[in-house]
Parts: structure tokens; sequence; C-alpha cells
């Protein structure tokens, strides 16, 4: 093409684009005026406004977040050797040395010199490994007699190469008594399917429980620590609150299933195993092999909630079990009267988190490693549990908590309807508990999160706040992370900014998902064995909660909320200032169809200043960032004209249909 054509075309676009931009701009006279006001701090803008919430679904916790790369690394599965293949003379055995996880195997000679004896685990979906990293495997054993070696390897059952080793170090024991050992494995290629491989050497049998491989850096470097890409995508989002461990797995199908966090603290060799109840929930998406280890526990959930700089919200069990899985089961649940091991239960927690090194947990936390208390602030008593079932049984922990530690924020629960008859039931209970917070949820459609912009503007603003616990956009025949759904959530949570006097937390769910082990989606991050991608629905939540502000001010269009309202084309918006870098953030969603002039009058504020934009658009609604095109959506770094008005500052800009801006102004 020559050069002269070239000017043309771009002259063309040029034109076009300005001739688009009166159209729009003729069609609704001077606009759409949005005012600003800075002079007028409607209400700060809580530390914990925007979170996470983390459950073990989709394999979030084994096989995703904690970094071990073992499957059933104690044997302890009911199918003992689920996840293992086993050749040549290995026997079971059910009397180790934790006896909570009992189970180990012995490896012996396999009789003759040209047979093989070992162990071969796959993993979660294969075992991740890349060239150049280095894997630190661990085990407890002991030789039956003298000394004994084995061969570790990491191996590739796919190749066409001589040789499936990819990595392989020789471990001696040379005593009869359990001890822990380690060496390093250090790969020749990378693989997203390779398989942990362990060959009996010579003749002398071996012992083998607890066996292990974690990547070397991990996040924070820790022996038992986290993935490191997952855990700083979650660092990346600035969350003001980290809530876990569930969910639904808190309650658990029966009580005997339910999460408990006692047995996931102390030695991880010796917490015992859960079933997970997203094993069997879905039939049409069903993992056999999902249960919990425990290796990622309450001690590592403090830890990364203090790594993140997030307060911790521990969620225990209300003495229910599943109440959708046991609707009509009134035997499910624990007698009212006998509640008092599930209240001791949180009474102990907050000793564990906040006790001094001379109280009973205090001290078990210190020999954890962290002798200074976690400083808990918040604990939630029960999982979307609702009517009086719930009611009657929450009493009993708010009493006790109260009395002993009165300065504790309880989060109740309005259960699972987003409105309707239950969810005013619930709310009613909540403030007669006298709750500090009641955690709302609402999985819904895009005609339900369009709807919702004045939600909260009408909430009592004497209490309890709102914990928007558990949201996400399911479009309507489209579960899955769209651009048009995350568009939406942006909308809605102008409303909770806009209201942050009434609503204190949030958080997305649910936030991971390996994208061979899923049950459920939308999901905030997807990832592999190997890689990750963060959804449209995660740059949203990032764009809200590094900008956050420190406090409200009003941003109204005709004196009114900018909330999807008649006459306001499609447009939600919410402003606060930051009182710490003296900026004003306007965040601005058009829903609509067509490009939207926008001006932003920032009364109280003088002359042209710099204002620096962030926009989060895509022309296909049904688009979706993927592990191969991670980067299809992502918000893009701009600038904005600023002039002097008459005693503020004005902004005219244009907002292309479907699309979501922050403006920070400077």
């Amino acid at each position: 093409m020559m050069k002269n054509e070239r000017k043309g075309i771009v002259f063309m676009r040029t034109t076009l684009t300005v001739l688009m931009m009166f159209y729009v701009m003729s069609s609704y006279g001077n606009g759409n005026v949005i005012d600003v006001n800075t002079k007028k701090k409607v209400a700060p803008v809580q530390k914990t406004m925007y979170g996470l919430f983390f459950e073990d679904i989709n394999y979030a916790a084994d096989g995703g977040l904690y970094g071990e790369l073992v499957k059933n690394r104690s044997f302890e599965f009911p199918q003992s050797f689920m996840g293992w293949k086993v050749f040549g003379n290995v026997t079971l055995k059910a009397d180790g040395p934790f006896p909570r996880c009992p189970h180990y195997v012995t490896l012996s000679s396999p009789g003759h010199h040209e047979k093989r004896t070992g162990i071969q685990n796959e993993g979660f979906f294969g075992i991740g490994v890349e060239q150049g990293e280095e894997y630190r495997f661990s085990v407890w054993a002991r030789a039956t007699s003298g000394k004994a070696s084995v061969r570790v390897q990491l191996i590739d059952e796919s190749t066409m190469d001589a040789r499936q080793e990819v990595a392989e170090e020789t471990l001696t024991v040379g005593s009869t008594e359990w001890q822990r050992y380690e060496t390093v494995l250090s790969p020749s290629k990378t693989l997203a399917k390779a398989s942990l491989r362990i060959f009996l050497k010579g003749e002398e049998s071996i012992d083998l429980e607890h066996v292990s491989l974690f990547p070397v850096k991990t996040f924070k470097n820790r022996s038992n620590g986290l993935r490191r890409d997952l855990a700083e995508a979650l660092a990346d989002l600035h969350p003001g609150i980290l809530r876990f461990p569930g969910g639904c797995i808190v309650e658990g199908c029966d009580l005997g299933q339910r999460y408990q966090w006692k047995n996931t603290i102390g030695a991880v060799e010796n917490r015992p195993l859960n079933h997970n109840r997203w094993e069997h929930t879905f039939d049409h998406r069903y993992f056999p092999d999902y249960y919990q280890s425990y290796g990622l526990g309450f001690f590592e959930f403090f830890q990364l909630a203090e790594d993140l700089g997030a307060e911790p919200l521990p969620v225990l069990n209300a003495g229910m079990a599943c109440q959708f899985q046991n609707r009509d089961d009134a035997s499910a649940h624990v007698a009212v009267d006998s509640l008092s091991e599930y209240v001791q239960d949180c009474l102990d927690l907050i000793e564990f988190a906040n006790g001094d090194t001379t109280t009973v947990w205090g001290r078990q936390r210190a020999a954890m490693g962290h002798a200074e208390p976690f400083n808990l602030k918040y604990l939630a008593v029960g999982n979307e549990q609702w009517d009086t079932l719930y009611f009657r049984r929450l009493t009993a922990f708010v009493r006790a908590i109260r009395s002993r530690y009165p300065y504790i924020n309880i989060v109740g629960t309005s259960g699972p309807d987003s409105e309707g008859k239950m969810f005013d039931i619930g709310w009613e209970a909540m403030r007669k508990e006298r709750a500090d917070l009641v955690d709302e949820h609402f999985y819904r459609p895009e005609s339900w999160f369009l709807s919702q912009g004045l939600r909260y503007d009408t909430y009592s603003r004497k209490g309890p706040k709102v914990f928007a616990g558990e949201y996400a956009c399911h479009g309507k025949g489209k579960k899955w992370n769209h651009y048009e759904a995350s568009l939406y959530e942006a909308a809605f949570m102008t409303g909770m900014e806009r209201n942050a006097d009434v609503v204190h937390m949030t958080s997305h769910a649910p936030l991971l998902a390996h994208v061979e082990g899923w049950q459920w989606r939308p999901d905030m991050i997807w990832f592999d064995n190997l890689r990750m991608v963060k959804t449209a629905s995660y740059h949203v939540q990032r764009m809200f909660s590094r900008n956050r502000g420190t406090h409200v001010v009003p941003a109204t269009m005709c004196g009114k909320p900018v909330a999807g309202q008649d006459g306001q084309h499609g447009l939600f918006a919410s402003s606060v200032c930051d009182a710490e870098h003296g900026t004003v953030i306007v965040k601005v969603v058009n829903t609509g169809k067509v490009s939207q002039p926008v001006t932003l009058n920032i009364l109280g504020v003088r002359g042209v200043r710099d204002v620096e934009t962030l926009t989060l658009s895509y022309d296909d609604m049904d688009g979706e960032n993927t592990l191969d095109a991670p980067e299809k959506i992502v918000p893009q770094k701009g600038r904005a004209t600023c002039r002097e008005g008459r005693g503020n500052s004005v902004i005219e800009t244009v907002v292309e249909p479907m699309t979501f801006r922050v403006y920070v102004i400077y």
C-alpha cells in the first residue's frame, strides 16, 4: 500500500469517528452530565470492600493453589492406590508413624534381578514440571534392615525418545527408624503431564510414607507452600479480606464430612483425609478422586491472608449439614441442645488465631511457626443456611462469642436467595441476633444484574452491614466467563461502591478452577498444570480493588444516582476520592449498544488536571480469555482531556458501547 493511500484511510477513519461522536452528542443534546461532588464525603470505603472467597471446588486446593504435586501422597484414599500404579512386590500397611494417616507401602525385592518393584504417581491430571526449575521430593522412610535405596524419577510416558526419565536422583535410607528424606529433581524438559516414578534399588526392602513433590519456588518459597503464579495473581488484586475455607464444604453433605479446622493444623503428615462434597455433587462432572488432604489448612489460610494484607474471615460450621442435600431431614443436623462441641470450635479458633503463647491453641499456632497473633476480627457462622433450623442454632454461637470475645465481628447469612420471603426472614433474624454483617449470595442472570443498580440505596443505614460474599453473573444459557457477564458485574459493583456505608465486604465466586477438573463455572481464574488465565471478571475486580479510594463522593446525573435508570442510556457510575494519594476516581460503565458522550463535572476541583484512564472493552460479547489466548480481553491504559470549567474541572469524553472505564483525576 502506498504512503498516500495509508494517509487517506487514516483521514477517513478519523473523520468517521468525529462524525459519529457528533451524531451521538446530537442525539442526546449535551450528552450525559455526571456531577462528581468531591466536597461531600458520603462514607469511608472499608479496606475490606473488595476481597477473595476461597473454596475447595474445581480442584482449587489440592491440584491447584496448594503446591503439592502428588495425589494421595499418604495412601489414605478409600481406595488406597488411587492415583498410583503399583508394580512388583509392593505391600500396603497401616501401622505407620502418623496415627491419623497410618498407611504406608513396603517395597521389596521382586525376586529376580531383571524384574522391578516400584510405585508411580499420576498427580492431578498429570504433574506439571518446567525445564530449568527445581522440584523438592520428600518422603518419610525407613530401611527394614541395614541400608536401602530408591531411584526417584520424573518421567514422560508419551515420549518417543529412548529414555522416559527427564530427571532422576538416588535416595539412600540408612536407618530402621522413620525419618524424613529429601532430594531435588531438575527436569531436562517441560512437561504438563509428567509422572513421578519410584524404583526400588537393590535387594533391601524399604518403607515409604507421605510421598511428596513440591516446586522449590512456591509463593514466599515456603516448603509446604502455594503455587506461585496463582498466589501472585491473588496478591495482585490487593484484596481486603480472604474468606475461607468455603462455601458448601464447610457443611459437608453430612456432618461426618464437614470441614473441621482442628484436623487441618499441626504436622502436615498427620492431617487426616476428608471427603470433598464436590466429588459427587454433579454426576455430569464427576471426579471420584476428589478428596481434601488438608495440606492447605487453617494455619496456611491465615498465613496467606497475612501475606496478601487481607483480613482473614474463616467460616465455621453451625451444627448443620448442607440444607440443600438434607432438605427434609432434620436429623441430619445437630440438636439445638447439643451444640457445645461446635460452639467450642469457634471459641478455640479465635484463641488459635489471637491467643498468646500461654494459651492452649495459641501455643499450637506458635509451634507451627507463628508466635505473633493473626489478629482475627471477623468470624462467619454457617454458610448459606436459612429459616429457623439455622436461626435457632446461631443464637448459641452468638451468645458464646459475644460473652468471650466481644470484639469479634460476627457474620451471619441471609441464605441462598437474593430476594423474596426467605431472604427477608433471614435479614429479620440477623437483625434480631445483632449480627455485624449479613452474607448475601447471588448467582443470577444478566437481567438481574442490570436491574440491581439501586439495590443498596434503600437498605437501612442502622445495620447490620452487608457482605456480598458470593456473586457472579451467570449468563442465561452462557455459563462461562464471557465478556458481557463481566461488564454487568462491573455495573452492579458501582452500586455496591456507591453504598459503601452499607456494603462493607464483597467477594466474587468461585475463585479458581482447573480446566480439566471443574464442577462449577464461571470462575475468576482458570489454570492447568503449568499455566493460568485471568478472566474478564478478574480484570473487573482488579479495576475496582486497585482503585478503591478512601471515601465515597456522590456521582449523580440530574440529581439521581447513575444506576441505569430511565433516561440514563444504560450508564452506571460511582466515584470515590483517595485522601492518601489526592486523587478522584470515577468508574463509568456503558451497558448500552451505542457510544455515550459523557461529561464529568468534578466539583470541588479546580483547573486543568491530569487524567489517566483504564478501559475494559471488547467487541465480541461471548468472547473470553483462554489459556492459549490469555490477553484477549485486558484493560488498556489511556488518558483523557480535562479543561477548566466555572470553578470546577471538566472532562468531556465518549464511552464506547459495552465498556467499563476508570478515570483517575490527579
